[in-house]
């Protein structure tokens, strides 16, 4: 047990202390002057891009732009320069001998018709896909298998509605993760970004609330008010005033390094009888995190760390729906036996 406390605080620190380099590629003057005149003249090399038309999308008030099918293909015109040019400049510098570079955050994929990220968003999918399986199963069990309360009608369970929000916001964040790695575009990549760090936020307090067995309302609120005001401060700050891949990697790893502490040693310390399989999920996720700390370029255009960390995340959140689902049954059978 403590062997295991101890693996997962290294975690927390190689989290914290790690260095993240945030899009060198999109730094590249060449890389930068290649994106202007695509966007310009619709033209990069020998590659024409069909929605770009000397356009560019001006700030001023809403009634003042244009239609929203024009601005979108406006966007696209940003998103397909990026990719030729980020494809041309990676041909150059990989005739120069030198390794891939990150542009935008992101590793240089090769498309497959609509999907930039083929592989990413085929996973993000099953995730989305498992998320709702889950979930369903969980809603059928505490609402329809076991017992519910005499006068209330409604379940023992104390964690119920906590785990159907989280449920919902498992599913909104998988449903945009697919979408981004579909198209990759600001207000994508924003939604993915700002879905997954909502999630994370959330789960941080539900981990929180259940680990420390916090059932009065009063003392729910003082334990999420915190938490809550910091991740929407932090989605703000990624939003409206500096999109920073590296720090967002930084407090998402961070958030993810408390709650498994928290879920590893409650579970050591409560014994509770589906502890082996909690635990294999926390020190599964500890695992996979590490993927996003030693990052490496897609194999073959396609699979980088990044894509297996979606992988690896599929059985984990069967895993996970399994642990919640015997937490639900664990307790209602133990205020059952209390209420008779």
């Amino acid at each position: 047990m403590k062997g295991a406390t101890w693996i997962s605080l290294v975690f927390g620190f190689a989290f914290l202390l790690q260095c993240l380099s945030a899009s060198p590629g999109d730094r590249d003057p060449v890389y930068r002057n290649c994106v202007w005149q695509c966007e310009t003249e619709g033209i990069t090399g020998d590659t024409t891009v069909p929605h770009c038309k000397n356009e560019t999308i001006e700030d001023g008030a809403w009634y003042t732009k244009e239609p929203l099918y024009a601005q979108w293909r406006q966007l696209n015109c940003k998103a397909d320069c990026r990719y030729h040019c980020m494809m041309q400049r990676e041909e150059e510098r990989r005739l120069q001998g030198l390794d891939p570079v990150k542009y935008h955050g992101k590793w240089p994929f090769l498309r497959v018709f609509v999907f930039q990220e083929p592989l990413s968003a085929a996973l993000s999918a099953l995730n989305l896909l498992m998320h709702f399986t889950g979930w369903l199963s969980y809603f059928k069990l505490v609402h329809y298998k076991l017992p519910l309360r005499p006068q209330t009608k409604r379940p023992y369970y104390e964690y119920t509605g906590l785990w159907h929000i989280y449920g919902l916001l498992s599913i909104n964040a998988w449903f945009w993760s697919t979408i981004f790695h579909t198209r990759d575009i600001d207000l994508t990549e924003k939604l993915d970004y700002s879905s997954a760090v909502a999630l994370l936020g959330y789960a941080l307090i539900l981990s929180l609330l259940r680990t420390f067995n916090v059932k009065i309302e009063a003392a729910r609120v003082m334990f999420a008010a915190p938490i809550l005001a910091f991740v929407t401060t932090h989605i703000l700050y990624l939003n409206f005033y500096d999109f920073d891949y590296g720090w967002n990697m930084k407090v998402c790893l961070l958030m993810v390094a408390i709650q498994l502490i928290a879920w590893l040693v409650w579970g050591g310390l409560t014994r509770h009888p589906a502890r082996f399989k909690l635990w294999t999920v926390v020190i599964g996720g500890a695992l996979a995190s590490l993927l996003e700390i030693f990052d490496f370029p897609p194999y073959e255009g396609y699979a980088d760390a990044h894509a297996l960390w979606h992988a690896a995340t599929i059985p984990l959140t069967y895993l996970w729906w399994g642990f919640i689902k015997d937490d639900a049954k664990f307790r209602t059978s133990d205020l059952v036996k209390k209420a008779k």
